[in-house]
């Protein structure tokens, strides 16, 4: 078992060191004070050694130490710039490597809640990639660096639907299946933009976001699934990163035309010649065997050219279809580049699984929701700078999982807690007071397995029964 602040981990003090010098750089209003340290570091330790972002968790990792009502307190009233933390910890980890360039890849993930969430900010029903159902939770958009050293998120965004639109999209397929005609139907409304803006327009705000922090990072490329392939969104990616490769997917059925010929879905032109069998290279590893074609298309949608690659890996029987803005690259180093994306997929795997906010987190309001992706998001790049992912990375070695730095900072925990006792001037009474901390927090909570002091009922026969019994026995024996 370990602890939250028996010792502060040298770790954790070395992060919130560099990330206020960091936010010092951005603004010296914002720079931390020292209970706001103590505080972020029990915050972040806290997600490491219970993998929740759980106030009464803490209090009792850190043997009551830190009560919850004055973490909860600092969490919602201390006057911390959360708007600023993510942004100088990004630039904390860029400095620390010497990064100077990378892509961009972004993706959307929900996080399942109750059905009733009246304090949750931003709920809302939610399609499950997994099923095909729906559930009641909120959606994110995140955005991810991907360098030649390591990969780290810089910015996410909650997504909240229309919900004069989804109101409207509900009834009308409810009178399609009726047989409404189309003209009977009510008219789309005008969707509002401004206070429910789409995944693209968060995706693009991030985008913006990043180079107006960040105008030193060359973007060598943009990459997003199938939801962000429009005309609109590409064209402004491109812009807004001063060029950079935007690559996305295309719907099969979607038009594109060739020299005048004319228009034909994505799958019929493709379908007309036979793929070329190529070795692929996966994100700078292993090979995989494609098949693989390309041609510089008018697609219709977006009312240009732009350069469109079919794909299918052995064992698919259907192509999947990239479209990319720039048309000078060649084709194979669009679709390695492509491969890229999967790394965002990977981040978030890893960030639901140990950095707390999707396994407890029930911190309520707008301010809740976010500042608490925000502590999930620090606690990431922490361990990142953790000096042995470090000098791994920084030597161009293969890094350790997410799962593992934590066990590490686990084991580190416990070590420290164990040396604290030890080093004391008078061990006996440390051990004594240890033992004794432990047992006021550790949680005490009735079983409902055992039937100890509970009225378990007669269970035995009753005398004036017993002749009834008997009557009825010989009557179905009769």
């Amino acid at each position: 078992m370990s602890f939250v602040l028996i010792r502060p981990l040298p770790a954790v003090t070395a992060f919130l060191d560099a990330l206020n010098n960091s936010l010092k750089s951005i603004s010296s209003s914002a720079q931390l004070s020292k209970s706001q340290k103590v505080t972020l570091g029990v915050f972040i330790m806290g997600i490491v050694v219970t993998k929740a972002i759980n106030w009464a968790a803490f209090e009792r990792r850190s043997l009551g130490k830190f009560k919850t009502t004055r973490l909860c307190w600092m969490f919602y009233k201390a006057e911390i710039a959360w708007h600023k933390l993510l942004q100088a910890s990004v630039r904390n980890i860029l400095l620390s490597y010497g990064i100077k360039n990378g892509t961009l890849a972004a993706d959307d993930t929900g996080k399942k809640r109750t059905k009733r969430t009246s304090k949750i900010d931003g709920a809302h029903k939610v399609k499950d990639k997994s099923t095909g159902g729906y559930f009641n939770g909120q959606e994110l958009v995140f955005m991810v660096l991907v360098t030649e050293i390591a990969t780290f998120p810089v910015g996410f965004r909650f997504y909240v639907p229309d919900p004069a639109l989804s109101a409207w999209r509900k009834k009308d397929k409810s009178l399609r299946k009726q047989g409404v005609q189309n003209k009977e139907r009510p008219a789309r409304p005008e969707p509002d933009h401004v206070r429910y803006p789409t995944m693209q327009s968060l995706t693009l705000d991030m985008l913006q976001e990043f180079v107006d922090a960040f105008p030193e990072i060359a973007i060598r490329g943009v990459l997003a699934d199938a939801l962000y392939g429009t005309g609109d969104f590409m064209d402004k990616a491109a812009a807004i990163t001063g060029g950079a490769q935007v690559i996305s997917q295309l719907r099969s059925n979607q038009k594109v035309s060739n020299r005048g010929h004319s228009e034909a879905a994505l799958k019929t032109y493709f379908a007309r010649q036979k793929g070329v069998q190529a070795q692929l290279m996966i994100r700078g590893g292993k090979e995989e065997q494609v098949t693989i074609q390309a041609a510089r298309l008018y697609v219709k949608a977006h009312g240009k050219r732009r350069f469109v690659i079919a794909l299918k890996y052995e064992g698919e029987e259907d192509y999947r279809y990239l479209v990319a803005s720039d048309m000078s690259w060649r084709h194979t180093d669009i679709v390695r580049l492509y491969t890229l994306r999967w790394l965002v997929e990977v981040f978030i795997q890893d960030w639901k699984a140990h950095c707390g906010w999707n396994r407890l987190s029930k911190q309520q309001g707008a301010d809740g929701s976010q500042r608490g992706v925000i502590l999930s998001l620090l606690c990431e790049h922490m361990l990142l700078l953790h000096p042995e992912q470090f000098v791994l990375l920084k030597n161009k070695q293969p890094g350790m999982p997410v799962g593992c730095l934590i066990e590490r900072l686990n084991a580190e925990a416990l070590l420290n807690t164990v040396k604290a006792v030890v080093e004391s001037d008078d061990p006996d009474n440390e051990l004594q007071a240890l033992t004794l901390a432990l047992e006021d927090t550790l949680p005490k909570r009735e079983s409902s397995r055992h039937m100890a002091g509970r009225d378990l009922g007669r269970q035995e026969a009753t005398d004036t029964l017993k002749a009834h019994a008997q009557k009825f026995e010989l009557l179905d024996a009769a």
